[in-house]
């Protein structure tokens, strides 16, 4: 449900690379997609808010190159804007590709810039980064904590002090959405754009709750009960989540995986993976887990190197107790059936 390659390929190529989408040395291209036996990618068109003057003029630049991209990948891969073009899409043998943005920056706040993206074929939009914007707050927040030199991990110094817990264990339950937040993810529901609630803070959550009615997804959020970094999903947010119908994405990240004591390295390991899924099935129920991976978002995964490396995932779960039915679920099938109700 989630990678960063376009964002990281078109800043790339401002920078004169010659990587492409159907080749390139990152987490996700065409040859490790098809190697991975991937079925449905989604592409966000990342936007860093506090790098940016005008976000939805960069979401457009990418959005349009994302587009020229798929034109070279035609043979494997293609588009999909609903259900049925990735059944289509599969029976001619072909990736789907589903266009997302991640920070709602990108429309200002305004139902307007909503009806743009869902125009270029964005179907699904995370709602915040880790800034405030127009939508409401993000858990880590960068304007309280200064930039990030990881994106993916939010690690923009300790707040700790005497005290206090680290940064990345606060989680805001007083900001949520905005009175603008509450009105474009209704209509957003309406159009039918899948609200995607990771990076969002506590208080966001459950407003969010509020004020929809369908399936909401976390595309890229693991369990807080097994790594305490406030990105991951609380118990009572999964089952919130399961109650809905909708789903959550495994992240691939390491800080997102396990908490490592100060000087430790954290590489990331298949293990820990399996033990956030075990999780998630205990609070919310096997049929709201899918995978969200955050490739060429996080600087990496020692065992799940890139994409075509998900089979030992799949083993992974097999030899951890999970059945044969309950592997595909994550793969594809709970992901698939938020799809088909609401694209």
């Amino acid at each position: 449900m989630h990678c960063d390659t376009i964002s990281s390929l078109y800043g790339k190529r401002k920078k004169g690379s010659a990587e492409t989408l159907l080749c390139n040395g990152g987490h996700v291209d065409v040859e490790k997609l098809r190697r991975g036996g991937v079925l449905v990618q989604n592409f966000a068109l990342f936007v860093d808010r506090g790098k940016t003057e005008d976000p939805f003029d960069e979401a457009k630049r990418m959005a349009a190159f994302y587009h020229e991209e798929l034109k070279q990948c035609s043979e494997w891969m293609a588009p999909a804007l609903t259900f049925r073009e990735m059944e289509k899409n599969e029976r001619e043998g072909k990736i789907s590709a589903l266009l997302t943005v991640e920070e709602g920056a990108v429309c200002a706040g305004s139902l307007t810039g909503l009806h743009q993206l869902y125009e270029w074929g964005v179907r699904m939009m995370t709602l915040t980064w880790n800034y405030p914007n127009e939508i409401g707050y993000p858990n880590l927040n960068f304007d309280h904590m200064g930039h990030s030199t990881d994106p993916a991990s939010g690690d923009a110094g300790s707040s700790d002090g005497p005290g206090q817990l680290p940064f990345y264990r606060v989680a805001d339950c007083e900001h949520g959405l905005t009175e603008k937040g509450k009105e474009l993810v209704e209509e957003m529901e309406r159009i039918g754009m899948i609200i995607d609630v990771s990076h969002l803070s506590d208080a966001g959550f459950y407003d969010v709750l509020a004020h929809t009615k369908k399936p909401f997804v976390a595309s890229h959020s693991n369990a807080r009960a097994v790594c305490p970094s406030v990105r991951n999903l609380t118990d009572d947010m999964l089952r919130r989540l399961s109650e809905r119908g909708g789903v959550a994405g495994l992240n691939f990240c390491p800080d997102f995986l396990a908490e490592a004591g100060e000087g430790e390295s954290n590489p990331g390991t298949i293990a820990a993976v399996v033990e956030h899924a075990r999780h998630m099935a205990k609070a919310g129920g096997i049929d709201r887990i899918g995978l969200g991976s955050d490739f060429d978002g996080i600087d990496g995964h020692a065992q799940l190197k890139d994409c075509s490396y998900l089979p030992k995932l799949a083993d992974a779960l097999r030899r951890a107790g999970f059945t044969e039915s309950e592997v595909e679920k994550i793969f594809h099938k709970n992901v698939l059936r938020v799809y088909r109700e609401l694209l």
